[in-house]
Order: C-alpha cells, then structure tokens, then sequence
C-alpha cells in the first residue's frame, strides 16, 4: 500500500474570480497543472476532484465530485472515499488549485508530520485560522466527515472537529515561507495578477 495520495480540488464554481481558476497560467502552465506536478513530486497518484471531462482539454479525467455544488467539504470527503474504494493509501495530501506559492519542500514537511502522526487530520494554522485545503487527512476519516455532512456541515473546519487533529502552528512552516504567503490563494483577478508580479520578481 502506498503511503499517500495527492489530490487537487477543481471543482469549485471560481465566481468572484471571474474566469476559471484551474485554467489561468503562471510561468506558461495552467495553475491545475502546475499543482498536479507539484503534489506528484511528494505522492505516488495525484487525481483530481473536478468533473469527467471538465478539464479533458489538459489531458486529466476527473474524479467527479460525489455531492456536486456543495463546497469543498463534499470534496475533501469524495476524495477520500475513491482513496477507500482504491485501497491505495492511508493518508491524502489535498490541496486547493489556486495557491501559486506552495513548495516541494513545505509539502514534504507536512507529509513527514502526518505520517508520524496518530491524528486523523494533519492541517497547519496560519493568522487566517486553520488551513484545511492545505492538509493531510487519513482516509479513515471518511465515514466521520460524511456523517457531519450529511447533518447539514458545510463549513470544512466545523467538519474538522469530528476528527483527532494535529496543528501545524507558525513555528513549525514558517521556515519554509519567511514572506508569509504560502497559504496565499488566489481568490480574485487581483490576486492572480498580484502573485504573477510577485512570482516574475522572484524568478532568477
């Protein structure tokens, strides 16, 4: 059995962007790209959450969202059930498709933690609160998360208190982000164009 999956969440309805938030490029690839790549780097599959043939045009065939329209939460819970049904892992690593400054590294790190640990949620804490579309979950946590669910929880953290959970606080990533945006996601136009100024200044 492999020890973790990736997953990527595109499935979301990116309204107060614009436009598509999986589709819009940073250094010549599309953002849901350019996150599959970096997840594969620390996890043997990495499927994507979106429907079918959404995103057929970049060569993915999504893994359609089992509660579609109802949030990330019911994305979150979808994967979880497909890593269950594959049996192919004890942890996934799922992540959001608009956040341009994760790193290999901090991903690595936050691997390292969820598999030494006995909780069933690994997830870090930034000054905005938890960050739960940057976490590790067990794929245990499935049946938990869907009963909260299906009680009518919509909200991702409130999904979380059904769960042991382990917090990744700012002492422990902040080595790996000392501009303070690694949990940064790009929720407007603005934001997109505020990280590709920040990105192309950054670049050697």
């Amino acid at each position: 059995m492999d020890a973790v999956r990736g997953y990527v969440l595109a499935g979301g309805g990116s309204t107060r962007f614009g436009q598509d938030k999986a589709l819009v490029e940073i250094d010549g690839a599309p953002m849901l790209l350019r996150m599959r790549a970096l997840l594969g780097r620390v996890a043997t599959e990495v499927p994507v959450i979106a429907p079918l043939q959404k995103y057929a045009a970049l060569g993915i065939t999504g893994v359609p969202d089992r509660w579609e329209g109802q949030g990330p939460l019911a994305g979150i819970i979808t994967a979880l059930l497909t890593t269950t049904e594959a049996g192919s892992a004890e942890w996934n690593l799922i992540i959001g498709c608009d956040m341009p400054f994760l790193t290999q590294e901090w991903l690595s790190y936050l691997l390292k933690r969820a598999l030494a640990s006995g909780a069933e949620v690994v997830a870090p804490k930034s000054v905005q609160g938890l960050e739960p579309l940057c976490a590790c979950w067990r794929t245990s946590a499935a049946l938990k998360l869907q009963r909260a669910f299906d009680g009518g929880t919509r909200k991702i953290t409130e999904g979380m208190k059904q769960l042991p959970l382990e917090v990744v606080d700012e002492s422990d990533w902040k080595r790996f982000d000392s501009a303070g945006r690694l949990f940064w996601n790009m929720n407007t136009a603005a934001d997109y164009d505020e990280a590709k100024r920040i990105l192309e200044a950054e670049r050697p």
